[in-house]
């Protein structure tokens, strides 16, 4: 599992439920009685729809911003994962040069 991934889960698992909330709008139903009244029934529906369309947008807008926000986090976290790595290696390299050194010391002390 990548290492980014459970940051990203993390950031976006709260807003799941506002946005299914907004993916399934309950709009008018047209019954038996409003069939009579289909005219002004159509009109609330395309109100209804103009609404969810604009809160859509809004919706998408947040998710926009919050997507950035997440890219700019794990972009840093990439940037201080790179250096505690270089680090790790530099302790590496240190740790070999000196397991060398002490081989070499050893030996020569062997004869």
């Amino acid at each position: 599992m990548p290492a980014w991934l459970l940051p990203a889960v993390k950031l976006i698992l709260p807003h799941v439920t506002a946005i299914v909330a907004a993916a399934t709008p309950a709009f008018t139903r047209l019954k038996g009685k409003a069939q009579e009244e289909q005219g002004s029934i159509v009109q609330q529906q395309i109100a209804e729809l103009q609404t969810a369309a604009s809160q859509n947008a809004t919706h998408v807008k947040e998710l926009a911003e919050q997507l950035r926000q997440t890219v700019t986090a794990l972009e840093q976290a990439a940037a201080t994962a790179e250096k505690r790595l270089k680090r790790v290696y530099a302790l590496a390299f240190g740790a070999v040069l000196v397991s060398i050194a002490a081989l070499v010391t050893a030996l020569y002390a062997l004869y």
